[in-house]
């Protein structure tokens, strides 16, 4: 990709990182913002080789920084940037970016991260179609995916260690789901999955994206679904990003307290935006939750939260259960009096 950088920051990655600050800086004073959201766009990058007394801790991964350390990545620097300089920073790529030392700059700083890469169209349908699968008692045990594109994403993919990067968020967007059903699936087992990406220049932004879902059904027969998808990648990357960028912001408002303790804020990792990422970051010992649908819905119930609304459950117990169903009609199920018939006046002046 080196024929292709036209912009590039010069010196040290210490340097570099002073540089990106103050052109985050520049760029708020010029324009007068009360706020700036960092969001990388920027090509895949190799994964960095996660180093203890590296990448371990907010203090190493500085050091590291400033020792000019080789793993310490690009968007790394653009991250410890962003977060120095209290700005919100989403990793819309694949790589490791927001390592273990990262994400506890930014707990101490009391500032938002969240990642990691656009899901715009493979991966999306494969989110929905596995949770599909698995929850219909379909036992899914070769997932193929195969992909070629033109654009400057293909070019960089077509390098074997940045195609690394993607084939591992590409490939752990099942997991859950697979974990989910322990009657289909014995602990540990998972299925073949496969994910190849071919760069061919003439087909330009419109991905090509082909997949063979195999599963076992009733008496050890098969199941096989294949899909042909021609995605228009930049064209369905854009409203990630605008939602991403919106969304962030929002939730950076938000804020919950018990009784009459303090008001808190999210956790700095913002899982929330799973929806939109394809190997979401979560804070450390939470739960991954790939299945699009229950993403969805934590962000409609997040909303509704911040509203006192209490979160859709889809239970429907006030339409099924005849008592409930008396009390929804009669205004009691919301703790109101029941609507009263308005009294006609007459024309004696009674009421």
């Amino acid at each position: 990709m080196a024929d292709r950088a036209t912009n590039l920051i010069r010196g040290t990655k210490y340097e570099q990182y002073l540089q990106v600050r103050a052109d985050i800086k520049d760029f708020r004073d010029k324009n007068k913002l009360d706020k700036v959201i960092v969001l990388w766009t920027a090509n895949t990058e190799r994964f960095c080789e996660v180093r203890a007394g590296v990448h371990d801790t907010s203090e190493n991964i500085e050091r590291a920084l400033r020792d000019n350390n080789s793993e310490i990545s690009p968007s790394t620097i653009f991250a410890l940037a962003a977060i120095d300089e209290n700005c919100i920073y989403i990793n819309g790529s694949p790589q490791n970016t927001l390592v273990a030392g990262v994400v506890e700059r930014a707990e101490a700083r009391g500032v938002f991260v969240a990642g990691d890469d656009f899901k715009s169209g493979q991966t999306k349908l494969k989110s929905v179609l596995v949770d599909f699968l698995v929850s219909a008692g379909l036992k899914p045990v070769s997932i193929v995916s195969y992909n070629h594109l033109g654009n400057n994403d293909g070019k960089n993919l077509s390098a074997p260690k940045q195609f690394r990067s993607k084939e591992i968020t590409k490939s752990n967007v099942v997991d859950d789901m697979v974990e989910s059903n322990q009657i289909l699936y014995k602990p540990g087992e998972k299925p073949d999955h496969v994910v190849v990406i071919k760069y061919v220049p003439y087909v330009g932004d419109s991905k090509r994206a082909m997949d063979e879902y195999t599963s076992e059904i009733l008496l050890h027969g098969t199941n096989t679904i294949v899909v042909h998808n021609t995605c228009e990648d930049s064209l369905l990357a854009v409203p990630l990003i605008l939602d991403l960028v919106l969304l962030a912001d929002l939730f950076s408002r938000l804020a919950f307290r018990e009784t009459d303790n303090s008001y808190v804020r999210l956790h700095a990792v913002l899982s929330p935006l799973a929806y939109l990422l394809k190997a979401p970051l979560v804070a450390s010992g939470a739960p991954v939750v790939n299945a699009l649908f229950k993403q969805r819905a934590n962000i409609d119930n997040l909303l509704r939260a911040a509203l006192a609304l209490p979160p859709n459950n889809n239970l429907g117990l006030e339409h099924k259960v005849p008592f409930l169903m008396k009390e929804l009609h009669s205004g009691a199920l919301f703790n109101s009096p029941p609507n009263k018939k308005q009294k006609l006046t007459h024309e004696n002046g009674d009421k």
